[in-house]
């Protein structure tokens, strides 16, 4: 493949993420979003609770760098904290990059040299938590007291948290593109822990690698009714000298829903 095709492909995961796509649904809120005294939604009132009282993370989400078209969304504060996930390189902000080993360095290398074509998203293959994490189109979290589900308007992806008290599985379980996620609150923060994960994880678009050695810890917070914060720390001994911690920022999208999108369709990697 020459270099230039390779650019493309890269390019078109880019647009995937950003591109403005044709209402479906009507804008439509809910009688539960809170409204300020001229009549727009409060996005910085308490986030709701559910019925025994923990925070609620249900709604619709998107990375504050992601866009649908039409008007920009208001500002929204974030807190202080790990540095912030980009979508093309996660660990850019890290200060010296990600701990990598030599042989992760060497996988990462690798990946960049062929400018992402072998990207599982390129082939329409499921991306991986931190890549859907990150990714400009919306994702929908619905909570319930056993599992918290999260539909991603990409590629259709679908993931499950268990909150049952159940434990991940120990005994050599089938490796998935998302792992195994356990999930228990500590206060107001929801931890989740994932593992059974790939060894060919891709964390962002260029690569970044995570294998099968993998535990992912996320942090879920929302800390007022439109914004919620994830802090998501990597521990991957083998390709990793030491864990490694990102943040990655959500807003609400009081009044959208998700879009149909079926990644294979009219898709032609590959094909000649």
């Amino acid at each position: 493949m020459t270099r230039r095709s390779s650019r493309v492909i890269v390019g078109l995961i880019l647009v995937a993420a950003t591109l403005p796509c044709a209402a479906q649904w009507s804008p439509h809120a809910s009688g539960h979003v809170p409204l300020t005294k001229a009549g727009s939604p409060d996005l910085d009132a308490p986030a709701p609770r559910t019925a025994d009282g923990k925070v609620d993370l249900s709604g619709v989400w998107q990375s504050p760098g992601g866009g649908l078209g039409g008007a920009p969304p208001p500002p929204i504060a974030f807190s202080e904290g790990p540095p912030v996930a980009g979508f093309l390189d996660i660990a850019q902000n890290l200060k010296g990059g990600a701990p990598l080993k030599p042989e992760g360095t060497a996988l990462l290398e690798q990946r960049r040299a062929k400018s992402g074509k072998d990207n599982p998203e390129a082939a329409c293959l499921p991306m991986g938590i931190m890549q859907f994490h990150t990714q400009g189109a919306p994702r929908k979290v619905i909570q319930t007291r056993d599992v918290v589900v999260i539909l991603y308007e990409a590629s259709m992806g679908v993931r499950q948290i268990f909150t049952d008290g159940r434990s991940a599985p120990g005994d050599d379980p089938q490796p998935w593109w998302y792992g195994y996620s356990v999930g228990h609150w500590d206060g107001d923060t929801l931890v989740v822990e994932t593992t059974g994960l790939r060894d060919d994880g891709w964390l962002d678009v260029f690569g970044t690698p995570l294998t099968d050695a993998a535990k992912i810890t996320e942090r879920f917070r929302r800390p007022s009714y439109g914004r919620m914060e994830i802090d998501v720390t990597i521990d991957d001994p083998k390709v990793y000298t030491k864990p490694w911690t990102v943040r990655v920022n959500q807003r609400i999208m009081p009044d959208q829903e998700l879009l149909e999108f079926v990644c294979l369709e009219n898709q032609r990697y590959g094909k000649r």
